[in-house]
């Protein structure tokens, strides 16, 4: 197959964040040496070498810092990255530079976006190794991300600077949320929307994460976007699909990914609906979180386990013998600001490991109306503690409930979410804006 050249910006393959999940999908089966990634060093962590392992980090070199805080931030290396291989992954980051990240996103940046410092304390420029560096690999198109004024700024610049033609692929409607809190929020939520709209007329083709967003944005940027989600390898998930829909002696709700913006609410909403179910019905109900980090909540319920995150490979067997996945959104505003038109990367693989679904999330949110329109999940729409512990007990006591939805999600998953289909459809799409 003829593969176009990509220099992909912003955001890494890995197999332990949702973007880089979609992407690592997406690319999957492409050409490996008509792929390349410029990104931050803070983003080069297990890597998914199997589909790229090219990369430009940037660093000292690009970035610039205005004063004081170029005297406070870490040097990074500049430059071609060098892989360092760990069971088809990069070694993760320790634990000393997980802290320092939390403390600076948690508390250093809200505080300066607060005081509207935050979208201007620096900037990403084009050093000449990094321009000598994409002048060799000779692109033939862009394929970029982005989620903060620095990132929008530097894809604008990038493209000035290639003048090669680039597809842009929206995952969060970030754009919403970008500019909320202190005294210049109006100034920087217009700065930062006149700047994203130029960003998006530079671009060729427009991709988004939902056919909610791109409804949206067709009426907020009067723009055109095609939507690609995750794709998921059918066969790989039916090796682990379950099967038999009887509940476990020990039965148990899993939730697997990220503890964070839009989510954490309902989190320990489930666990206390989890709670109530077990004093209910005399039952020993789990809430099984595999989670990157252990969230100091759990200590507060005897029903929930906390568990380390598994390989990739190991998700099929893990979501398969679960009794149910829970796929949740928090109530907040600012919460339904970020996730509305989002869709998530586990969905699809939710979907097809044949385990019953409970979804937990605003009714507004794209994720509801597709479940809603497919009767793929049991929705709760209301953040309702007692009707989320009902819609439980319902399902623990109807196995035929339990194996429709999974038998409906199985189905729409492999109608909808087949890599090869959504692949080749990507490649086409990709290749059309090569001259």
């Amino acid at each position: 197959m003829n593969f176009p050249k990509v220099l992909i910006i912003g955001q890494p393959f890995n197999n332990n964040t949702g973007g880089g999940i979609t992407q690592s999908n997406l690319f999957t089966g492409w050409d490996k040496n008509k792929l390349a990634v410029v990104c931050t060093s803070h983003m080069l962590n297990n890597l998914n070498t199997t589909v790229c392992d090219n990369y430009y980090q940037l660093g000292i070199k690009e970035y610039k810092w205005a004063f004081p805080f170029k005297y406070i931030q870490r040097k990074s290396i500049s430059g071609p990255f060098k892989i360092i291989e760990n069971n088809g992954n990069t070694a993760p980051a320790n634990s000393k530079s997980k802290l320092r990240a939390k403390i600076i996103n948690n508390y250093f940046y809200p505080f300066l976006e607060y005081i509207g410092l935050f979208h201007s304390i620096s900037k990403v420029t084009l050093s000449q190794d990094l321009c000598k560096w994409i002048d060799e690999y000779n692109p033939d198109v862009i394929y970029a991300q982005a989620s903060t004024r620095e990132t929008v700024l530097f894809c604008s610049l990038m493209h000035s600077y290639i003048k090669k033609p680039m597809v842009f692929h929206m995952m969060d409607d970030w754009p919403s949320t970008i500019s909320e809190k202190g005294p210049f929020k109006k100034f920087w939520h217009k700065k930062i929307d006149g700047e994203f709209r130029i960003l998006l007329d530079k671009a060729s083709v427009l991709l988004s994460i939902s056919n909610e967003m791109a409804r949206e944005y067709k009426l907020r940027y009067s723009k055109n976007f095609i939507t690609f989600h995750n794709p998921i390898d059918i066969e790989f998930w039916k090796s682990h699909q379950r099967k038999n829909y009887k509940l476990g002696e020990v039965p148990a709700i899993l939730y697997a990914g990220r503890i964070g913006t839009g989510i954490q609410s309902s989190l320990e909403s489930l666990a206390k609906a989890v709670d109530m179910v077990n004093r209910e019905l005399k039952t020993n109900l789990q809430f099984v979180l595999q989670t990157e980090d252990k969230p100091l909540w759990i200590e507060n319920y005897a029903c929930v386990k906390h568990k380390s995150l598994v390989p990739y490979k190991e998700l099929p067997k893990v979501f398969a013998e679960a009794d149910f996945l829970f796929l949740p959104y928090d109530f907040s505003q600012q919460s339904i600001k970020f996730i509305r038109y989002s869709m998530p990367t586990k969905a699809p693989e939710y979907m097809m490991s044949g385990t019953p679904i409970i979804i937990f999330a605003p009714e507004v949110t794209a994720t509801v109306k597709y479940a809603q329109e497919g009767n793929w999940a049991k929705v709760v729409i209301q953040n309702n503690i007692n009707m989320l512990a009902n819609v439980i007990k319902n399902l623990i006591q109807n196995e035929n409930d339990r194996q429709q939805i999974a038998q409906n999600a199985i189905k729409i998953a492999e109608t909808n979410h087949g890599s090869g289909m959504v692949r080749n459809h990507f490649k086409e799409v990709i290749s059309s804006v090569v001259k």
